[in-house]
C-alpha cells in the first residue's frame, strides 16, 4: 500500500482531468518515473506559467498523450524537483497532503510541504 507524507494510506489526487505518472489518479512512483511525480498540487496560473518558462508546458492539450492541458484550478501530479524549483522562485502551488506521495519526503521536509497545505474553506 502506497502511503502519503501523513504516513497514512495515499489518497486520490484527481481522476478529470487524470493524473500521476500512471494516470490512475494517484501520485504514485516507481523504477520508470524519473520525474518522481509524487506531489498533488492545485495548480494556479503563477505556477502554469513559470512552469512553461522553464519549458515544461502544462497548458497546451497533447491530445496524443490523452492530456487535455491543464487550467488553473485543477489538480495535478508535480514533480517534486519542479515544485520545489517553484517554491524557490515563489510560484509554488498548494497541495494536498493526504494525496502526496511519502516519496516526497525524501527531496524537502514535512515542515515545508505542510506550509502550503490546501485548506478548503466552508461553503
Amino acid at each position: 500500500m502506497d502511503l502519503n507524507v501523513l504516513n497514512t494510506p495515499l489518497q486520490c489526487c484527481c481522476t478529470s482531468p487524470i493524473t500521476g505518472f500512471y494516470r490512475d489518479g494517484f501520485c504514485k512512483t516507481g523504477a520508470q518515473d524519473f520525474g518522481t511525480h509524487t506531489v498533488c498540487a492545485i495548480v494556479t496560473k503563477d505556477f502554469l506559467e513559470f512552469s512553461l518558462s522553464k519549458g515544461n508546458d502544462l497548458i497546451t492539450p497533447i491530445p496524443q498523450w490523452n492530456f487535455p492541458g491543464l487550467q488553473p484550478g485543477d489538480y495535478w501530479c508535480l514533480c517534486i524537483s519542479r515544485w520545489l524549483q517553484a517554491e524557490k522562485a515563489g510560484n509554488a502551488p498548494f497541495i494536498k497532503l493526504e494525496a502526496t506521495h511519502i516519496k516526497s519526503l525524501d527531496y524537502c521536509s514535512l515542515d515545508l510541504l505542510k506550509k502550503y497545505e490546501f485548506q478548503k474553506k466552508d461553503q
